[in-house]
C-alpha cells in the first residue's frame, strides 16, 4: 500500500486491534492506520444465530463512516459479518476487503481438501459458504470439513484465553489428518498456530490476519 494511504479497519473485537497494528507495523510501513470497534456487532449475530439485516446495514455505516474519515481502502476483521461486507462494495467508492477472502483464496490454491475450524457457528457456515463460491470461481472442486469448538469463544471473551487456545489446537490436531490445508475461521484463532509444536503442523495452517494483510500490502 502506497505511503500516504490510509487504511480503515473495522473490528467486532478490541482483541483484534493489537493484532492487526502489529501486521501493518509490519507489512504496510507508512500507511496511516485507524480503528473502529464495535463488539456488539457480533454479540447480536451470536444472539440472533445469523447475520440480520439490521446488523448488516450498521456494517455498511460503519464502512461508509471509514471512507468518510478519510480512509482509501477499508479492511472488516470479522468473518461472520462477511456478507454485509460483500453487499457494502456497490455502496462505496473505496475499496472494501472481508478479512478471510485471501486466506480462502491461499488455501484453494494449496490443496483440494479443505479443513475449517471456527469457535461460533455463526462464523463457520459464512467461511464455509465463502470457501465454495471462491472455488467456483476459481475453477476448482473442493471438499470443505469442518470442526466446531464450542465453548472456545466463551472463553476467550471470558477471560480464559489458555482454555480457548488448548481446545482450538486439540481440533487442529485432529483435522490434521484429514485435510491438505486448515483454515482457521476467526481472527482471533490466530494466536493459537504460533503455540504449536512444529511436529502438529502435519499440514498448512492459515489464518486470516496475516493473509489480508499481505494482501493489502501486495495490491495497493
Amino acid at each position: 500500500m502506497e505511503k500516504g494511504k490510509t487504511l480503515g479497519l473495522i473490528h467486532t473485537s478490541a482483541t483484534l486491534v493489537p493484532i492487526f497494528q502489529q501486521l501493518c507495523e509490519e507489512h504496510l510501513k507508512g500507511v496511516k492506520i485507524f480503528n473502529i470497534v464495535d463488539d456488539s456487532l457480533i454479540k447480536d449475530v451470536i444472539s440472533k444465530g445469523k447475520l440480520t439485516a439490521q446488523t448488516s446495514r450498521r456494517v455498511v455505516d460503519y464502512i461508509g463512516s471509514a471512507e468518510a474519515a478519510g480512509a482509501d481502502h477499508v479492511l472488516v476483521t470479522c468473518s461472520s459479518i462477511g456478507a454485509a461486507v460483500e453487499a457494502s462494495e456497490s455502496l462505496t467508492n473505496i475499496p472494501v476487503l472481508r478479512v478471510d477472502q485471501p486466506m480462502v483464496d491461499l488455501a484453494i490454491k494449496t490443496g483440494s481438501k479443505i479443513g475449517v475450524v471456527a469457535t461460533l457457528n455463526t462464523t463457520l457456515d459464512p467461511t464455509t459458504d465463502l470457501v465454495e463460491r471462491r472455488a467456483k470461481v476459481l475453477g476448482k472442486s473442493v471438499t470443505v470439513t469442518s470442526k466446531l469448538c464450542e465453548g472456545a469463544f466463551d472463553a476467550l471473551m471470558g477471560g480464559d484465553p489458555d482454555k480457548h487456545d488448548e481446545m482450538v489446537s486439540e481440533a487442529l490436531k485432529e483435522l490434521s489428518g484429514k485435510v491438505e490445508v486448515i483454515l482457521l475461521a476467526q481472527a482471533s484463532m490466530a494466536r493459537v498456530v504460533a503455540k504449536l509444536d512444529e511436529s502438529d503442523k502435519k499440514v498448512p495452517i492459515i489464518a486470516s490476519p496475516p493473509e489480508a494483510i499481505k494482501y493489502l500490502a501486495s495490491i495497493l
